[in-house]
């Protein structure tokens, strides 16, 4: 049900993402023009191919790498989410020990050391990112979810990791909602971002260090060339045409058309649009606590995730994933009023005590999945070219990791990276159109109609989860 406020809420909101809509985003850097060569060419401008250009240089200040985006680094997905930097590399502990039993306390340990890498980095390049290590605080919205959290306190303790059940009384006094039944406090591996900021502030550090970097730079096409690779580029204001022969290619366009055909049966692109509240009052803030500043997310199939700015706003995103038919991705799908419409509603809902707060930004941005739900990687070219997709909303901090699993890949070497199941092993393809969009689009109302009972899967949801393609967030 639509509640009256929420249109004259969302009346003013920048159809923008609000971490792009500032005065101080740096300047974009001129296009590639005219024909270049590189020790490494990096495809894609957000965290997978910004750690990887970092990591390359560092590696090897002698090595000559050259970045490359279509628009301007960080502006698609990178630019775009809810600033959640996790240690999970697999999409969450339970997936984690569901597709990779043999090797989860692994993956859980390099996760946690990702986690402390970002941060050392961030602090010695003096990245401005707002980067705060508070936590996750999953909540109980539904009785039958308070089990669910349970069975996860429980498991997170198996491996580990120190969390904390919180009644009903103790999570309302961290944040003050009349919708929450419980929760599970989480204070190792989540910490809070400025998604842009740090997209900016690793841009700035691959400039530094000698990376060249070309926005506004398109690839058009990949071939061989001898004992190199040839990229096609297009750019510039003549939209010249340009190249590239590089010895390496590390390609990171995700959730984007994929230069690889090989890819297009193993990705999906789905579409998470978020709200931006306008700066809370201090009696705002006040009427909802939340002064530790964790991450909050439900624990419903479709959750909502949301977290409080450095300047006082709210971000509320999630909830409605969707798919377009063909994995088509368009400017035009970012902004969706029925979602928007629905996410407000359950903000107000939510905090029925912010009943006049404004949003000031609503935005969408495409994700890149997979069957697994968690990166999968691999080569082409006789290993020349290597690539990482299927981050499915967690890349924040697990591109880093992934990046330093490219590089192993390129470097043809035996490593403990190379050497994970999680790194070896490739994800269930998706079926070609359109049994595609039919399976997507029944397992989105299956999950939906699962929160509305009590989260009973039906028998299209246990048969995924018997094949090993069921999600449960």
């Amino acid at each position: 049900m639509t509640l009256p406020h929420t249109g004259r809420a969302l009346a003013d909101a920048a159809p923008v993402p609000y971490w792009l809509d500032r005065p101080d985003r740096p300047d974009p850097l001129p296009p590639l023009v005219g024909q270049q060569t590189a020790d490494l060419l990096v495809i894609g401008g957000g965290y997978s191919g910004l750690w990887a250009a970092l990591l390359a240089k560092q590696a090897d200040p002698d090595r000559d790498v050259l970045l490359v985006d279509a628009g301007t680094c960080g502006w698609a997905a990178s630019g775009r989410n809810g600033g959640f930097c996790a240690a999970s590399l697999t999409h969450g502990l339970a997936n984690g020990v569901d597709r990779f039993p043999d090797e989860v306390g692994e993956l859980e340990r390099l996760g946690r050391e990702n986690l402390d890498a970002i941060a050392a980095t961030v602090a010695e390049f003096g990245i401005d990112c707002d980067f705060e290590r508070t936590g996750e605080l999953a909540v109980a919205v539904e009785p039958y979810q308070l089990a669910g959290l349970a069975d996860d306190a429980e498991l997170a303790g198996r491996y580990g990791h120190q969390v904390r059940l919180l009644d009903r009384d103790e999570v309302r006094a961290e944040v003050n909602s009349p919708t929450y039944l419980g929760g599970m406090f989480d204070s190792e591996r989540v910490a809070m971002v400025d998604p842009a900021k740090l997209v900016w502030g690793l841009r700035r550090a691959c400039l530094d260090l000698g990376v060249r970097v070309h926005e506004h730079t398109r690839v058009t096409g990949l071939r061989a060339d001898g004992a190199a690779l040839h990229a096609a580029t297009t750019g510039g204001s003549d939209a010249a045409p340009g190249s590239v022969r590089a010895r390496r290619i590390v390609l990171a366009t995700n959730a984007f058309p994929p230069l690889l055909r090989r890819l297009r049966a193993y990705l999906v692109p789905v579409y998470d649009h978020v709200l931006m509240t306008e700066p809370l009052t201090p009696a705002q803030r006040d009427a909802i606590g939340w002064r530790n500043r964790q991450g909050l997310a439900d624990t419903g199939n479709q959750f909502h995730y949301y977290r409080i700015t450095a300047d006082g706003r709210i971000l509320f995103g999630g909830y409605d994933a969707v798919y377009h038919y063909g994995n088509r991705v368009a400017p035009e799908l970012e902004q969706r009023h029925a979602t928007f419409t629905a996410l407000a509603t359950h903000f107000f809902t939510t905090f029925p005590q912010l009943a006049d707060v404004r949003f000031s930004h609503r935005w969408g941005g495409v994700i890149d999945t997979c069957t697994r739900f968690c990166p999968f990687f691999g080569t082409a070219y006789g290993g020349r070219l290597a690539y990482a997709a299927g981050y499915t909303g967690l890349g924040v901090g697990a591109t880093r990791f992934g990046a330093r699993v490219l590089l192993d890949l390129l470097a043809g070497g035996d490593t403990p990276l190379t050497r994970l199941d999680l790194v070896r092993r490739k994800p269930l393809p998706f079926p070609p159109e359109p049994l595609r969009a039919i399976g997507i689009n029944l397992t989105r109302w299956s999950l939906a109609r699962a929160d509305a009972r009590e989260g009973r899967r039906d028998l299209w949801l246990r048969t995924l989860d018997r094949f090993g393609l069921g999600f449960d967030s």
